[in-house]
């Protein structure tokens, strides 16, 4: 039996716990290393089940702790961006699986890719503020991008054995969050606890809150034109509600193929992680009797603005796209607190996209230094 070592980058996240349990479930994957942020006493439990070589959390002061709680184990425990390079890069790794939310994941991606690792992607951001950086830089190291995001997949899949040539457009589905069918005057009265009910998916706060506002959607539109080298206008949006198409291609000739599954997590990661083989998972097959039918809608993209500003920041390139992702995320971190209502995470995105200047083709550096910009604008905002 061959085994494959992997490197888990957040690990007690949703998507980081679905790939240990996917681990779990089989024989043949070895985790090397497992970081993590705050949640030192679920790390702890996880460094004893997988035994890593490594382990990393976000401060010093939780490094400290966790060197208490398994100073009776075998492995080495780093902290902060450096320790998250470390996982990322770890001699012992095949591939990566970058599950940590937010920014913090695009330097330990590109340091990995440096490394020759695989990447497992869950974190979006990494290509919809970079992926002019990163796909090529993939390119240059023959390192496979293997997409963990379940639309992503889906269109991974769907392509599969075609002629990208011969593709027309992605038709990314969306299941229109907690809200759909809404209008402005009920988006005025939402409540956190009314964003954090997605009707079909368990997910992280902020994922499901960005599903809720339909920003993630918009994310995926940005990141899709990077992993399948199509132009963002040729990616469609189609709200499916009962999200069992997971996303569709359609091709020169008018066919379309889709990827269809019950909703789990766990298949995308298992086909990222074993690509291009399939293995046993169980998950409730789909039941098309049950089922009964597959409806589809047009997004409202003036009721839900964060898909409308994500086609504004494709269209427009640069650092758009950093501009839109770093507003988004500093004004669900002051939903998720209570401190702004749902529709002030739209005020805030359309604010930071028309007052932080323009760059063209933007270095790493650029890139944090306009995230930077736009939290310190959004501070007094």
């Amino acid at each position: 039996m061959i085994m494959k070592n992997i490197s888990v980058l957040g690990s007690t996240g949703s998507i980081g716990t679905q790939t240990l349990q996917v681990v779990r479930d089989n024989k043949d994957i070895q985790v090397a290393a497992l970081a993590a942020g705050t949640r030192i006493d679920e790390l702890e439990k996880q460094i004893r089940e997988f035994k890593p070589q490594l382990a990393c959390v976000a401060t010093k002061e939780g490094a400290d702790e966790l060197k208490l709680l398994v100073s009776d184990m075998n492995v080495k425990i780093v902290y902060g961006s450096k320790g998250l390079i470390e996982a990322a890069t770890l001699d012992l790794a095949d591939m990566v699986v970058t599950a940590v939310v937010g920014m913090m994941g695009i330097v330990p991606t590109i340091e990995a890719i440096k490394a020759h690792k695989d990447i497992a992607l869950a974190n979006k951001e990494t290509l919809v503020t970079a992926g002019h950086i990163i796909m090529k830089l993939a390119k240059e190291n023959h390192v496979c991008i293997y997409p963990v995001d379940s639309e992503h997949s889906a269109i991974f899949q769907c392509l599969h054995g075609e002629n990208k040539k011969e593709l027309d457009k992605i038709l990314l589905t969306a299941s229109g969050g907690p809200f759909r069918g809404k209008d402005i005057e009920f988006l005025k009265h939402v409540q956190l606890k009314d964003a954090l009910k997605h009707p079909n998916w368990t997910m992280g706060k902020k994922i499901t809150v960005d599903s809720s506002t339909m920003v993630n959607k918009g994310l995926e539109v940005i990141e899709a034109q990077w992993l399948f080298d199509v132009p963002f206008d040729k990616i469609q949006v189609i709200v499916q509600p009962q999200s069992v198409i997971h996303s569709m291609v359609q091709f020169v000739d008018g066919s379309v193929i889709a990827q269809m599954g019950n909703p789990d997590m766990r298949l995308p990661i298992q086909y990222a992680l074993y690509y291009p083989n399939r293995r046993t998972l169980d998950i409730k097959p789909l039941d098309f009797y049950e089922l009964g039918q597959i409806t589809f809608e047009k997004p409202n993209m003036e009721t839900f603005k964060g898909l409308a500003y994500a086609y504004k920041a494709a269209r427009a390139g640069g650092n758009v796209p950093t501009i839109f992702n770093a507003a988004n995320e500093y004004a669900v971190r002051y939903f998720l607190d209570e401190k702004i209502t749902f529709l002030q995470i739209y005020d805030m995105i359309e604010y930071a996209m028309s007052t932080i200047p323009f760059i063209d083709n933007p270095s790493i550096e650029q890139i944090l230094e306009t995230e930077q910009s736009v939290y310190e604008l959004l501070s007094n905002f």
